[in-house]
């Protein structure tokens, strides 16, 4: 990658944060929206599935991490989408930038926001009580896993948005998509207590996976294996969704 393509990435990715200072309303995805799910799956869910609220939001805070992890990754789409519909890549294009400067400006303001999210998540959550009882390598290496992760699962939406006509419609794919993944895994409940064939999907489930990674390596316990298949999937969905992103944003743009 040029040094001029890399300057024209950071200046499409600088015009998409810089929204938000004239659209705050964007900031409800990565902050409020986070928020209410993490006291309402704490103080409403807490007490019937680990006893006391404490306890609950000690083993599912990883999982409510992930969950927002990849529901925000669906902003992307829409961001692009709505930059098509309205004409926004038109005008880019006429411009003497680098042609895939757009989509990778976009991925990068929104992996930058995914890292606030992740952040707040857990300052909150240490307000509540959850405790980091791991050293700032492993947290680190969580907030990398995390970012990581989100940045190869952005590809998916990003192929979305180049093949409807609509933002919503890369909404309702990401409901119908993230919903089974998340509450089908080990985010939020042990595995322990579903039905056998269940647990098969469940264990290769990669919001399981990065979710046992994201535990272990806050919280403490086994972590070589979850963190080898988090980047594993990361690395699948990456190859394979991204190829495919910008073979169908080049046809539609």
């Amino acid at each position: 990658m040029s040094t001029m393509a890399v300057r024209n990435t950071a200046t499409l990715a600088w015009r998409t944060l810089v929204q938000i200072k004239h659209n705050p309303v964007e900031l409800i995805d990565f902050s409020i929206q986070p928020v209410m799910f993490l006291l309402l799956f704490t103080y409403v869910f807490g007490g019937q599935m680990a006893g006391s609220p404490q306890e609950y939001l000690t083993f599912a805070l990883a999982g409510i991490i992930v969950q927002n992890l990849l529901f925000a990754t669906m902003n992307t789409g829409v961001g692009l989408n709505t930059d098509i519909s309205k004409g926004v890549f038109d005008r880019l294009r006429s411009l003497p930038i680098a042609r895939f400067a757009p989509l990778a400006g976009r991925i990068v303001a929104d992996v930058i926001k995914q890292g606030w999210a992740v952040a707040l998540l857990l300052g909150v959550g240490m307000l509540l009580g959850f405790r980091i009882t791991t050293g700032p390598v492993e947290v680190l290496g969580a907030f990398a896993l995390l970012l990581g992760f989100a940045l190869a699962a952005s590809w998916i939406s990003v192929l979305v948005a180049m093949l409807v006509d609509e933002p919503d419609k890369v909404q309702i794919f990401g409901f119908v998509l993230i919903f089974p993944i998340t509450f089908a895994s080990s985010a939020f409940v042990r595995p322990e207590t579903m039905p056998g064939w269940l647990r098969g999907f469940v264990r290769i489930n990669p919001a399981s996976v990065l979710s046992d990674a994201v535990r272990g390596l806050l919280t403490g316990g086994p972590v070589a294996r979850p963190v080898l298949e988090s980047v594993l999937w990361a690395l699948a969905l990456l190859a394979v969704f991204a190829p495919l992103s910008v073979r169908a944003f080049r046809r539609r743009t």
